[in-house]
């Protein structure tokens, strides 16, 4: 309510001292803070990826994924990594995902709700002034006032209250800190949401063009064993060869008919999965292809030092703000079992019927400051203390087990493109062996040099080689993600987080009027429960 010049209450001089010593004393306890200060761990000494230092790894004579990769110490990670590969395909299904999983709307929603409750937590830095507006009707007994009648009396009164609560021991303080603690581990759950994603994007398309790579090749050896067969059927109605023979090809052709189905499935489910990552239904398939000679592999391959390796992996980074979020816990914890600090103050004015507010001789004002001293619980704040302190303590185990994973999960993704390389360059010598054999067999066999069960087993082994080297391909784009995503992904080279996320620090702020007011029908879901 908006004062009257002539009707304005002044305060007495003589106030100020009563409030004087007490803040004086919360002035000179300002600065303390309570409980530890948080110190981020440091890398670990002597820690590396593996005792041999693995540089290049082998080459294959072959254009799919055959190139020898080179391991570049300290190469930084681009954001995007996903588009060493060279595949807009590619490149366009992780932007959709990116856009439309709902994994990730979640975890930003998440981060949001965070950083909302780090501006709550600060508002508690500041005083708080309400305002209260009153008028009420009252009938008194003339019994108990001694008048002859019963009075009915008006009374109305308005005021203005303010409450603070210095943070003299810095509960609050660590309290935000703890928040923003939490905010920071949000932050990186949404980049390890990210990650996760990418990787799992470009893995998932990596697997559709294995399996579509091995369909063809099992069709191919469909098509050879159907010939094969018509030529032994030719040679059976010339009384050449026996019925076992034919019989044993028509066996053999079936087999290998009925791997195409698993292989059919593996492929239908693969791209439900596909879909699935990128926010659509099955039957929102719009038909991307992937084959293997469709992506490049990447040659330059970036190996972090072991001290930014630690820094780089999010999930590391998520560990260490629990562990941040756990020290501050301990501070609050500290500060509850210290005296706390309250002062507060109204100012107002209260008049009966027939008067106006704000009238000479109508002010009221009132300031009071407490301290309050917990002198006996049994013993609960100490036993929440000693519980914060075991939290830090196993925040502390988590944080070194995080690490130790993040340092094996490199040293994997190594020797795993180490042997994918050496298991590819035998394969694909494997493979034309195989074939070299099967042709040779095939031309003994219609000479009448050899019997039907060398070319069966010829034709087998072809088949078996032909398969394993498109898995070893396959292995090597797959391993090549994994040492990405097991370095972090390069997330600190991108802007992509939505700036929502980060909420605003609002001092002052009323319900909408949309909120006050219901709507007489169903809302409409919010648009990231909108299936579009």
């Amino acid at each position: 309510m908006k004062e009257h010049p002539r009707q304005r209450v002044s305060r007495p001089q003589h106030v100020a001292h009563l409030l004087a010593p007490l803040s004086l004393l919360c002035l000179a306890l300002a600065g303390c803070t309570v409980g530890p200060d948080f110190v981020r761990p440091d890398a670990p000494a002597n820690a590396d990826y593996s005792r041999e230092k693995l540089s290049t790894t082998a080459q294959a004579d072959i254009d799919t994924g055959g190139a020898a990769q080179r391991l570049i110490a300290g190469m930084d990670i681009p954001g995007q990594w996903w588009a060493l590969f060279r595949s807009p395909a590619l490149n366009a299904l992780v932007e959709e995902a990116l856009r439309a999983n709902p994994d990730v709307s979640a975890a930003q929603a998440a981060l949001r709700q965070a950083n909302e409750l780090v501006y709550a937590d600060q508002a508690s830095l500041f005083p708080s002034v309400s305002g209260n507006v009153q008028k009420a009707r009252e009938k008194v007994s003339g019994v108990t006032s001694g008048l002859p009648e019963s009075p009915i009396l008006t009374v109305s009164s308005a005021s203005l209250s303010v409450s603070y609560a210095p943070d003299v021991f810095g509960g609050t303080r660590r309290q935000i800190e703890a928040t923003s603690a939490q905010a920071e581990y949000q932050r990186f759950q949404l980049e390890a949401t990210y990650l996760t994603l990418t990787a799992n994007v470009v893995n998932t398309a990596i697997s559709l063009a294995s399996v579509r790579d091995q369909i063809a090749v099992t069709e191919e050896i469909i098509r050879l064993q159907g010939g094969q067969l018509d030529l032994l059927q030719a040679q059976r109605r010339l009384g050449a060869i026996s019925d076992a023979d034919v019989l044993t090809q028509q066996t053999a052709l079936a087999q290998s008919r009925a791997t195409l189905p698993p292989l059919q499935k593996q492929l239908a489910q693969t791209r439900n999965q596909l879909m699935a990552y990128l926010g659509r239904f099955p039957n929102q398939d719009q038909g991307e292809r992937f084959n293997l000679a469709s992506l490049q592999l990447p040659q330059a391959l970036p190996v972090s030092l072991p001290s930014d390796m630690v820094a780089q992996r999010p999930d590391v980074r998520s560990a260490q703000a629990q562990l941040h979020q756990a020290s501050a816990d301990i501070g609050v914890a500290v500060a509850n079992q210290l005296p706390q600090f309250s002062i507060t103050g109204s100012l107002g004015s209260t008049v009966a019927g027939g008067t106006k507010l704000f009238s000479s001789g109508s002010g009221v004002w009132s300031l009071a400051g407490a301290i309050t001293q917990p002198l006996f619980d049994a013993g609960a704040l100490e036993h929440r203390k000693r519980a914060a302190v075991a939290a830090y303590d196993e925040s502390a185990a988590r944080y070194r087990g995080t690490v130790l994973t993040a340092f094996q999960d490199v040293a994997n993704a190594l020797r795993a493109l180490e042997a994918d390389a050496d298991a590819l360059n035998q394969q694909v010598v494997a493979e034309r062996s195989a074939q070299a054999s099967l042709d040779l067999v095939q031309t003994q066999f219609r000479l009448g040099a050899v019997a039907y069960i060398n070319l069966l087993n010829a034709q087998q082994t072809y088949q078996n080689t032909a398969l394993a080297r498109v898995r070893a391909q396959a292995a090597r784009y797959s391993d090549t993600t994994a040492l990405f995503q097991a370095l972090g992904g390069g997330w600190w080279n991108r802007t992509d987080v939505d700036p929502a996320t980060k909420g605003r620090p609002d001092r002052f702020g009323l319900p909408s009027w949309q909120e006050i007011m219901p709507a007489t029908k169903k809302p409409a879901p919010s648009d990231s429960a909108r299936f579009d």
